[in-house]
């Protein structure tokens, strides 16, 4: 007999089994899928940064380079983002082929399949230089390497399901999608009316038992060309033809597009980018049980089987997309920046400018920083969802935010569509990447903390499998230990925060970084800050945190803050300390503090216990919020990285593609070497108060082959300041080639006030 857990435990143990609010299948399902990972080191309030460093950085093997420099970088000349988008309406013919040709849609599956068997780095490195180029192409190919049919039947399927359909999916003999989102059910897919009956049919003329199945379902990129569809949808048993459950739960099959009652619908237009993407109808179509992904014991299971693919691909693809276009962003509006004169002077020297570049350039250093760090887990066979959750969310809103910052830096440049504009495509594109695979408000609000705080806090889900647990004697038993093990670690949490806090994390454990050391104190600090304040509100709220969004966002934006600045501050040891870069870690350093200790005050300001949230704020914040983001001189010296060439600028932008045409970026880079190179030219003519180069060579000023330097790189930049203009009937069908249409419009308005 236990006297702790009979007399104190049990009575808690009674009141906590009638507070747990009930748990859905959905969401019990998504808890399970994936595994933690850094995460939980981060929810124990004391990481281990030995572990981190320790972790190997992803890593390209030979093979994988020089798919990278071969058959990539041929795709990327292969194509023409405007040609895609507002001439072909599609990828090219040869596009296509070369993609099937060179398994590109195979890239995650195994050699023995037939498949290219990379690495999810090397998956990621494919993304992010294809998205440099077209986002069409990055798009095209990461659906299938992503969550879809290969990726469920490589973890889920039959021996003889895999052997049928993957080398089919790996030489392009099939192309995939996979059909989730329907009208009546996007971020809630249990809503989905979707449904498969089973029941007694002929197939291919024999009768067997299997599924009639009705859906719709909208938005499914590839869809308008798959031959190979993945198919969410709620199998029902009406006459108990394979057990005794009638709703048996979401299941996934695969349906050959061929079969009587598929029907594929016309494309969508999202958001003017120009990947397949349409909707499709199912009617009576009827498949047999082994067309369900693992078979027939896998009725019920697709829920899970999505979260746990989704696990690891909602952390490649479009993370990858989106490092590219802050790292894209950066080449492009550093060089335009430097490049572009006002009232005289480069724009890059206005500190009105230098505030948005220094954020364009901390965000690619910060979000590469991420994306390798998570492919490094994904290496080593982790499919952390929580993590996914983070990079999914703030991968596509941070891409959203300087990508905005391009196209103000950038002006009418980026305003005014046509061949030459490099950034319009990005800018139509962003919505898509925040809204796909999960929507950012969602993930915000319920996933990274709703389910972090279960998946990765030390001991709460061994406490809720314990009050969920059938035999009461045996959950109280679990419930004793791993409750007073929950409380002692509270009480180490408490002080180590209180500690800390009031130390300015002077004594937090970091490992010896050089200048970096102290940004790991700082981490150390707020993740104990987090650990703390995370328990009391799991304590005093419970199950009615959930309910709490806005409180759960703030909690999450935290988790989300010391990730990010832990892949910061691990790419910054893994490249050697580079004392060029650290300008970019300070300014990420900086950003995220501040929006730490914000979080922390508005969640102590909100926090409906009151008495709780003033010892919290007593403990761990008793200044208020002190950090105020990156100094003058660390945007200074940030936005410096892309104004100049150098090491620096092309670290923080490698991987894209160089792909050397005379379109708007090659322009570009040929101004920002021009210039550059006659920079101390130029200064010449400033310091002799000279505008006309001619002029400064017949008095001595400059040598004739400067003034030449000079004047290619004048006319370099004329060329990068043009934009596109179109003749009207180019336009409009409206307007016949040739017609005036000035007399035209005059015509019109004649017409007008006759009437």
């Amino acid at each position: 007999m236990s006297f702790r857990r009979d007399f104190i435990s049990k009575p808690i143990f009674a009141f906590a089994r009638g507070a747990m609010p009930a748990m859905s299948d959905t969401e019990r399902e998504a808890l399970e899928a994936g595994d933690v990972w850094w995460d939980a080191d981060l929810f124990t309030g004391n990481p281990d940064w030995s572990k981190l460093l320790a972790v190997a950085p992803a890593m390209l093997t030979e093979e994988e380079k020089a798919f990278l420099n071969g058959p990539v970088d041929e795709l990327c000349a292969m194509l023409d983002e405007w040609k895609i988008n507002w001439e072909w309406r599609d990828l090219p013919p040869e596009a296509w082929s070369f993609i099937k040709r060179h398994k590109f849609f195979g890239m995650i599956i195994p050699k023995e399949f037939g498949g290219l068997g990379f690495s999810p780095y090397a998956h990621s490195e494919v993304v992010r230089k294809l998205s440099s180029r077209s986002l069409t192409a990055a798009v095209t190919v990461m659906v299938p390497n992503s969550l879809g049919p290969g990726e469920l039947l490589m973890r889920f399927g039959t021996k003889e399901q895999q052997d049928r359909w993957l080398p089919r999916l790996a030489e392009g003999a099939d192309i995939p999608c996979f059909g989730l989102t329907s009208p009546e059910a996007g971020s809630d897919a249990a809503s989905m009316v979707d449904t498969g009956i089973i029941c007694k049919g002929n197939f291919e003329g024999k009768e067997v038992i299997g599924l009639r199945l009705n859906w719709h379902k909208r938005y499914i990129t590839l869809g308008p060309v798959s031959t190979l569809l993945g198919l969410a949808f709620k199998a029902y048993d009406p006459d108990h033809l394979v057990g005794q459950q009638e709703e048996l739960g979401i299941t996934v099959a695969l349906i050959p597009t061929h079969l009587p009652g598929v029907e594929i619908g016309r494309r969508h237009l999202p958001a003017m980018q120009m990947f397949q993407n349409g909707p499709n109808w199912g009617r009576d179509v009827f498949i047999p049980m082994d067309y369900i992904i693992g078979g027939q014991e896998r009725l019920g299971q697709g829920w899970k089987m999505l979260m746990t693919a989704l696990a690891a691909g909602r952390g490649i693809s479009l993370p990858s997309l989106s490092a590219a276009g802050a790292a894209y962003a950066a080449r492009t509006t550093g060089a335009y920046a430097r490049i572009r004169e006002q009232f005289g002077i480069s724009i890059g020297k206005f500190e009105g400018i230098e505030e948005p570049l220094a954020r364009i350039a901390g965000t690619a250093y910060l979000l590469d920083a991420a994306r390798r760090l998570t492919c490094a887990a994904l290496n080593q066979g982790h499919h952390p969802a929580i993590i996914s959750g983070i990079m999914k969310l703030h991968a596509t809103e941070r891409m959203r935010i300087v990508i905005d910052d391009a196209m103000d830096i950038h002006g009418g440049k980026a305003v005014i569509d046509g061949p030459q504009n490099y950034m319009g495509s990005l800018y139509r594109a962003v919505p898509v990447g925040i809204t796909v695979e999960g929507a950012n408000i969602l993930t915000r609000n319920l996933i990274v903390f709703g389910q972090g705080a279960i998946r990765a806090h030390p001991f709460l889900l061994d406490e809720m499998n314990a009050l969920g647990e059938a035999d009461r004697p045996k959950g109280l038993e679990a419930f004793d230990k791993a409750f007073w093990r929950h409380v002692g670690h509270s009480f180490k949490t408490m002080f180590r925060a209180w500690g800390r806090s009031w130390t300015f994390g002077l004594f937090a454990p970091a490992p010896d970084a050089g200048e970096a050391t102290r940004f790991y104190r700082q981490l150390s600090r707020y993740s104990a800050g987090f650990a703390l304040c995370a328990d009391m509100a799991l304590l005093t709220l419970g199950g009615a945190l959930k309910r709490k969004e806005m409180l759960s966002a703030r909690f999450g934006d935290i988790l989300s803050e010391l990730y990010l600045l832990s892949a910061a501050l691990k790419r910054w040891q893994d490249e050697g300390r580079q004392k060029e870069d650290f300008a970019a870690l300070e300014w990420c350093m900086a950003t995220g503090f501040r929006t730490i200790e914000n979080r922390f005050a508005e969640i102590l300001a909100n926090l409906p216990n009151r008495f709780v949230a003033v010892i919290l704020k007593f403990l761990i914040q008793p200044f208020g919020a002190r950090v105020l983001g990156p100094s003058d001189r660390i945007v200074h010296q940030c936005a410096q990285l892309v104004l100049e060439p150098s090491a620096a600028r092309d670290r923080l932008t490698s991987g894209l593609s160089a792909v050397d045409d005379d379109g708007g970026i090659a322009r570009l880079e040929k101004a920002f070497r021009l210039v550059t190179a006659a920079d101390d030219v130029a200064k010449q003519m400033r310091a002799a108060r000279l505008h006309d180069w001619k002029e400064a060579v017949k008095k001595g000023v400059i040598t004739q082959a400067q003034g030449e330097k000079l004047q290619a790189a004048h006319e370099a930049v004329a060329k990068v300041i043009e934009v596109d203009d179109f003749a009207p009937e180019a336009l409009s069908p409206i307007y016949s080639e040739g017609a005036d249409v000035h007399q035209f419009f005059q015509e019109l308005g004649e017409q007008r006030a006759a009437s």
